[in-house]
């Protein structure tokens, strides 16, 4: 389904013959491709059931029958479209295609001798930027509605918080606890060259990243296999981010998701304003925080608060969660995740069973950092939380938002607070482009002239410093500390063009935030002119 939403009267029962037409497709494809891999290995059976719960998701919809995340994403940027005014609005239509797809699939030979089909997708959802930017995932579920949604969202995230990129998203669909790493090594590189082949891949052209069953070893295997076929273009590393630091990455590039999502909730928690109006006091020191998901963006989150003086009161994984009133030490708690492989049994807490109950326990502010759809409503109207930070992408549904907003619940949208990810990703695509690490220049020079300025300060008030205080007010930056700095400052600015836009309109901030990348969107598109019209 190419658009966002029709407007004519018939749009609902064309998207349904729309729908009805590709699940029939879909299904008759996987029927083919299960037949052919029922007669292979167990393995290759497991991966035709796969595909089969595939076909099956995509005739699904949300909780409780609540839409979909694509649909979401659709109906989100309606309502903000409608507060586009003037020569923007002529825009609107053209901004909600997705301007290219890939879709391959090609065959893969087991360690045990069967073949699989394995199938995968990249959606380039905007070119008014170059290059595209989004993730690569590997999941069963990972599908070209998928993509193509999550690459819409990708284009408005990098427009709210400046990042020159259009939005993009690709995936394969297998499950990558099934494969071992050599097995995963030639799928990741078969589909690179998919990519490069189909001119999907590239410095200028679309800039992969890691994403949900992908690291930075993923990263490092796409590299190498487009700068093999690339022609010897010294801009080579700059294809994908998120690889190591031995291999182009950046500093700062782990931690930067979980980061952002601690300056953004900063940001707003700082706001006397609200605050008062949710009988808060400004600041996050001594609030109470909740996190869902202790994974990569949950530890990084919690970390963060936890430094700044908030309390971690309850962690949430899919097997369970912990509690304390007193507060629970992100690191500690990682420490006992490696060991036991759960949170359950972490010293000094409580254990609740249904991780899902975590969302609904008394706190100020709540952290999704999970999967898509967990505040539903069938939960919403148990949601205690005065403040929601979304850190995944979609945890709440359109209905429950409704609910939240009407409890006076401030909710911090996920289409600018989980984008220290992109953010930095953008920072490394610098470094790559410009072949020197950040703060390698300049990092001596300024650490002279503060020592200078020092000495002077010592001679005209006759007081020496120690060497720690000298040390620390000299101190150059490094790499690490610049792109801290520069996520700060991306952070600190989108929030407050949100909460400026939210006043000025009277609406919520995820509206706000729509309206915020649309306009920019529309403003580049219309100051490029029409190519070919």
């Amino acid at each position: 389904i190419r658009c966002f939403a029709e407007n004519d009267q018939n749009a609902q029962a064309k998207r349904t013959r729309l729908t009805a037409a590709i699940v029939t497709e879909e299904e008759a494809m996987l029927s083919r491709v299960h037949r052919a891999l029922l007669s292979r290995s167990s393995t290759s059976k497991q991966a035709a059931k796969v595909a089969v719960c595939q076909t099956k998701r995509l005739m699904s919809s949300g909780p409780d029958g609540e839409p979909e995340f694509l649909d979401m994403v659709k109906a989100f940027y309606n309502k903000a479209s409608g507060y586009i005014g003037g020569n923007q609005s002529v825009f609107i239509d053209q901004i909600r295609q997705v301007d290219a797809v890939l879709s391959v699939a090609f065959p893969f030979k087991r360690k045990d001798g069967s073949i699989e089909v394995i199938r995968g997708y990249r959606a380039q959802h905007s070119h008014h930027r170059l290059p595209c930017k989004g993730g690569i995932r590997y999941a069963p579920e990972v599908n070209l509605q998928e993509v193509q949604a999550l690459a819409a969202l990708m284009t408005f995230k990098c427009a709210v918080v400046d990042v020159p990129f259009g939005g993009a998203k690709g995936g394969i669909s297998i499950n990558p606890k099934l494969y071992d790493d050599s097995e995963l090594e030639r799928i990741t590189r078969r589909y690179t060259m998919e990519l490069a082949s189909k001119n999907f891949i590239g410095p200028g052209i679309d800039v992969p990243a890691p994403d949900m069953g992908t690291g930075g070893r993923e990263m490092s295997w796409i590299a190498s296999t487009y700068s093999a076929f690339s022609g010897g273009d010294v801009n080579a590393l700059g294809c994908v981010t998120g690889k190591p630091i031995t291999q182009g990455g950046v500093r700062g590039r782990e931690e930067a998701t979980g980061l952002g999502v601690y300056y953004g909730v900063r940001e707003f928690m700082n706001d006397d304003e609200s605050m008062h109006k949710l009988g808060l006091t400004p600041g996050v020191k001594g609030k109470s925080v909740v996190i869902q998901g202790f994974g990569n963006v949950g530890y990084w989150a919690a970390r963060y608060f936890h430094d700044a003086g908030a309390r971690i009161i309850a962690v949430a994984e899919h097997n369970g969660a912990v509690y304390s009133p007193d507060g629970i030490e992100p690191e500690a708690l990682l420490a006992h995740k490696k060991k036991t492989g759960k949170l359950l049994g972490f010293p000094g807490t409580e254990a609740i069973e249904d991780s899902v109950k975590a969302l609904e326990l008394p706190t100020d502010i709540l952290i999704p950092a999970a999967l898509e759809q967990q505040i539903h409503l069938g939960n919403a109207d148990r949601i205690q939380a005065k403040v929601i930070g979304e850190a995944a992408n979609g945890p709440i549904t359109m209905g429950a938002e409704e609910v939240l907003l009407k409890k006076n619940v401030m909710i911090i949208p996920d289409l600018f607070l989980n984008a220290g990810g992109v953010t930095v990703s953008y920072f490394e695509w610098l470094k790559n482009l410009s072949h020197v690490r950040f703060g390698r220049i300049n990092k001596k020079w300024e650490e002279k002239g503060k020592e200078n300025l020092v000495s002077y300060v010592e001679t005209q008030f006759n007081r020496r410093l120690s060497q720690k205080e000298r040390d620390r007010i000299v101190l150059g930056a490094d790499e690490k500390a610049l792109v801290h700095s520069g996520l700060e400052d991306t952070m600190v600015s989108a929030s407050l063009e949100t909460r400026l836009t939210a006043k000025e309109l009277n609406v919520d901030y995820r509206t706000a935030a729509f309206v915020n990348g649309i306009n920019k969107i529309s403003q580049t598109v219309s100051e490029s002119g029409f190519l070919f019209l």
